[in-house]
């Protein structure tokens, strides 16, 4: 079962980038299953489900270091449990309640907005393949000549790219509305809309908007009214900040438990794509409803056939066995049981909701830490693959033989690949230029490929043309061509994908590139005092000319406005590694604009070192000078060769 929260691509992003290679870098938590022994599913009890919650999750709480989590569980139109563990708020040692504790789901709060795309679907209100301009205020531009629709949207192929600015927010006063952050941060579109998956927040808000415009009230108001209060989901609201009456109910999120400093509320500003609050015991009803026709104590959220549908693949395409979107829910099988769901994430909130429709059961839970070393990433996977063998297992996975063809198809598969969820029109593009998903080709046929957002690599090995199944686990990966691009679909993940990079965007080439700049500028500056104090030491003249002295001061500035150049690109972007995104917005502006105008320096003191090494050619300077200044032009070159392909020198600020 694959989900797609609101930042793992982020947080997965930060921690590649720390550890030096990116995995791809918006893959969402995989639910492969492990090498196991046919078993007998334990009935789901309560008694046993809460013996077993209360043998799991403390643990996971304490060795992750995470203040709290909340779970409910449903089955056969009931509320089988619900139970809370560890602190909604730390300091004052305030238990996580799942009837009253008011948690963030993140990204599973797209399941509201997709629920009320479908009302106004049954309603006659929206068509799913109509062009999205046709309900919109503003006009979604289209570059390859084909419209954006709700399908795409849904299906997370609408094209756009990813986008960064004002996507998070801590203060209510400098927070866009959805309105104005939608008309003022259009994505650009990398792909044909209908063609290659992209997870977008973007797309999701803009969905919500559409809602907000077709049915005249505010998108807020419209959950509320059509959702929220006839489900008696009476701690529920996708308002930002919460209403006073909720305040007093809300969780505080941490980073660690142990830090005991609580985040501040997150805006969500794409808000119809993660804004929700909500708690364990109102996520039940929400969950009964979808697995109950569309019906609950006689109020019909859908009806029965319209259930059936938002529950059914929007996508036609897919390789047989590889999980598709279904109408804003992840849809595939895990241990052999049909499971849709989704799960979310804010910076300090994790979440997960999944249903198994035949079987009448529904299982959400939510972490209020990130916990040490994201060690929440694994808590959530851990709980709900537990759960699944425990209570739904399935047969004992066993690794069919490789085929003749797997060590020359192992060849075709290897090589660098970037995600489909990305910035390649402004600075950000920077990052995932330099850190790209490696797929290599064992010797017995075999290829290692990274294994999902936690990190480490597993084996894979070609079970049919193209098709390579990771050591016993039912996950695939496929090599497909789209138009043109070898591109590597993996069967848990049916929002991105991932395409062979160009040379010219090789992350070895321009970490080469960039390493060896540094080291010459850096080595530069640092020899420029050191042999003053030399030559001091000596009392001996440096035995240049005067021209030849010139020539190296304005070497040496070219380094120095470089470094600085760099630098203060590196200090800008650092936060994005530990997900403080609260300071990318519009406010700061005129910041990215200054690092955009630094650029001119970078190329005037790129030219500066060409001048400098062109007359030091032909000057009577030793062979050293002239070496080194040749050295220092193409170092300078290369700082603004790796600017320009990582879109530093844009002065695009829609980033």
């Amino acid at each position: 079962m694959t989900r797609q929260p609101l930042l793992t691509g982020l947080r997965t992003l930060a921690l590649a980038l720390m550890a030096g290679a990116l995995a791809p870098a918006f893959l969402p938590a995989a639910h492969a299953q492990a090498p196991q022994a046919p078993q007998a599913a334990v009935p789901l009890e309560v008694a046993d489900l809460s013996a077993w919650l209360d043998g799991r999750v403390p643990y996971a709480l304490k060795s992750g270091d995470i203040a709290g989590a909340v779970i409910s569980v449903v089955k056969d139109g009931k509320v089988l449990l619900q139970k809370g563990y560890g602190y909604a708020d730390v300091a004052a040692k305030k238990p996580m309640d799942p009837a009253t504790t008011m948690v963030r789901p993140g990204s599973t709060s797209k399941l509201f907005t997709w629920t009320a795309v479908m009302q106004l679907v049954q309603q006659g209100k929206l068509d799913l393949d109509r062009d999205v301009n046709d309900y919109l205020d503003f006009k979604i531009e289209q570059p390859h000549g084909k419209p954006v629709t709700l399908r795409d949207l849904m299906n997370h192929r609408a094209g756009f790219e990813e986008g960064l600015k004002d996507l998070l927010a801590y203060d209510p006063q400098r927070a866009p509305t959805t309105e104005r952050y939608l008309k003022d941060h259009p994505r650009p579109q990398l792909f044909t809309p209908g063609t290659v998956p992209g997870y977008s927040n973007y797309g999701v808000a803009l969905a919500g908007y559409i809602v907000q415009r077709v049915s005249g009230e505010p998108f807020e108001r419209y959950v509320e009214r059509h959702l929220f209060q006839p489900l008696g989901m009476l701690h529920t609201s996708m308002e930002q900040p919460l209403p006073e009456k909720f305040r007093p109910f809300a969780a505080q999120g941490y980073r660690t438990a142990s830090d005991k400093t609580p985040s501040p509320f997150e805006l969500v500003v794409t808000a119809p794509a993660g804004s929700g609050s909500s708690t364990a015991a109102d996520m039940a009803r929400f969950m009964l409803a979808h697995l109950q026709q569309g019906r609950l104590d006689g109020f019909e959220m859908l009806d029965a056939a319209t259930t059936a549908r938002m529950h059914s693949p929007t996508q036609k395409d897919a390789l047989p066995g590889y999980g598709v979107m279904a109408h804003g829910f992840f849809s595939a099988q895990q241990n052999g049981h049909w499971v849709i769901g989704h799960g979310g994430d804010t910076v300090v909130f994790h979440t997960e909701l999944d249903l198994l429709p035949k079987e009448g059961v529904g299982i959400f839970f939510t972490f209020n830490s990130r916990g040490k070393d994201g060690a929440v990433y694994g808590a959530r996977k851990e709980l709900f693959d537990g759960f699944m063998d425990r209570y739904f297992p399935g047969p004992a996975v066993i690794d069919p033989p490789a085929l003749p063809t797997a060590a020359a198809d192992a060849q075709r598969i290897a090589g660098r690949y970037q995600t489909s969820r990305r910035v390649e029109n402004g600075f950000l593009s920077a990052l995932y230029l330099m850190n790209q998903t490696v797929i290599t080709a064992n010797p017995d046929g075999t290829i290692n490929a990274p294994d999902g957002p936690l990190g480490g690599e597993a084996k894979f090995r070609e079970v049919a043309p193209q098709r390579w199944r990771k050591l016993g686990s039912t996950q695939e990966l496929a090599l497909v061509d789209v138009d043109g691009v070898p591109t590597v679909i993996d069967s848990e993940n049916p929002v991105s994908v991932l395409q062979q990079a160009s040379v010219l965007r090789s992350a070895p080439l321009t970490l080469t590139v960039l390493g060896l700049s540094c080291v010459v500028l850096l080595g530069s500056l640092l020899a420029w005092p050191l042999g003053a104090l030399l030559r001091r030491a000596d009392r001996a003249a440096s035995g240049a000319s005067a021209e030849q002295r010139r020539l190296r001061r304005w070497q040496r500035i070219a380094a120095a406005v470089a470094v600085v150049y760099l630098g203060a690109w590196i200090v800008w972007i650092v936060p994005v590694l530990s997900t403080e995104l609260g300071n990318y917005s519009t406010a700061m502006d005129g910041v990215v604009r200054t690092l955009q105008v630094g650029g001119l320096a970078a190329i005037a003191a790129m030219l500066a070192g060409l001048w400098a090494a062109w007359r030091l050619l032909r000057l009577d300077a030793s062979r050293l000078a002239k070496l080194w200044a040749v050295l220092m032009a193409l170092a300078l070159v290369g700082v603004v060769w790796v600017a320009a392909i990582g879109q530093l020198l844009s002065w695009n600020l829609n980033y």
